[in-house]
């Protein structure tokens, strides 16, 4: 009896102990991510105190680099007009359409492309020839089959969303471990099967990866795909300020441009913790 005694309550104080390491490494846990959360917070608030603290003492030339307040004088008159949310919305939709018209036929191409080596054996030298052209060294091009209406900045934006995703998805693809590829087909599995329940579930951190990196060169792009014949768009007010070399307005555009960014690759985020809830478990 004394026996059984002693070992429950050795198995009481290791159950204690290890709830209590446990407590601690949580609090300490927290600690961190409040202090990480903190950093992230400070450190673009000190970057512009230094901007303004520079630009007041005349370190910088405040002609070319403005300062912040500068910037946010023009920024509230533009907001409030409701001129910079105008074209916010132009170039929001140019992007959106350019990234679905490019990341959906590249997920489907690359998923393909995964799975049948014949298909990948006849098509990657032309992605490989395609892919390291600049996209912009093509606008002439796609000006001259496109024209200048929005069609022509639309496939801009795609073109250069295209290869990242598609290159992405096929390399998730070929990553998924064979031997779930031949269950599959063991267990009678047709091709429509296996890219519904193996392969784009396994590709879909890879795809995700892509659609962050498209995601990406869809903002540099549209700054080039306004340049020609745009008449609204931040693209278009960022060459427009240059033009007439107003400074703080070009900064109000291209501080819209960091915001989009932000927003989108927040909203690729939130949609791969839903698409792919186990890898953030």
């Amino acid at each position: 009896m004394n026996i059984m005694a002693d070992k429950g309550a050795g198995d009481l104080k290791s159950e204690i102990m290890v709830e209590k390491k446990e407590n601690k490494d949580a609090k300490r846990w927290q600690e961190t991510n409040i202090f990480t959360n903190l950093v992230a917070i400070l450190t673009p608030l000190i970057l512009l105190l230094l901007w303004e603290f520079m630009a007041g003492r005349h370190f910088i030339d405040v002609r070319l680099f403005s300062s912040p307040s500068r910037i946010f004088k023009t920024l509230v008159p533009l907001i409030l007009s409701g001129e910079l949310i105008y074209h916010t919305l132009v170039s929001v939709e140019r992007i959106l359409l350019g990234f679905l018209v490019g990341s959906v036929p590249a997920v489907i191409l690359g998923i393909i492309m995964g799975l049948i080596p014949t298909v990948r054996a006849a098509l990657m030298p032309l992605i490989s020839i395609m892919f390291p052209i600049p996209k912009l060294a093509v606008m002439p091009l796609i000006l001259i089959v496109f024209g200048l209406g929005e069609a022509s900045k639309i496939f801009t934006i795609a073109i250069g969303v295209f290869f990242l995703v598609l290159i992405n998805t096929m390399a998730g693809v070929m990553s998924i471990d064979p031997i779930y590829i031949d269950v599959a087909k063991s267990f009678g599995a047709k091709p429509l099967q296996i890219y519904r329940t193996v392969a784009i579930p396994g590709a879909l951190p890879m795809i995700f990866a892509g659609f962050k990196l498209g995601m990406g060169t869809a903002l540099l792009l549209i700054v080039a795909a306004e340049l020609s014949a745009a008449r609204a768009g931040v693209g278009w007010m960022i060459w427009r300020a240059y033009d007439m070399f107003d400074i703080e307005r070009m900064f109000c555009a291209l501080l819209m441009l960091a915001f989009l960014g932000y927003v989108f690759a927040y909203a690729l985020e939130f949609l791969e913790k839903i698409a792919i809830p186990w890898k953030h478990r």
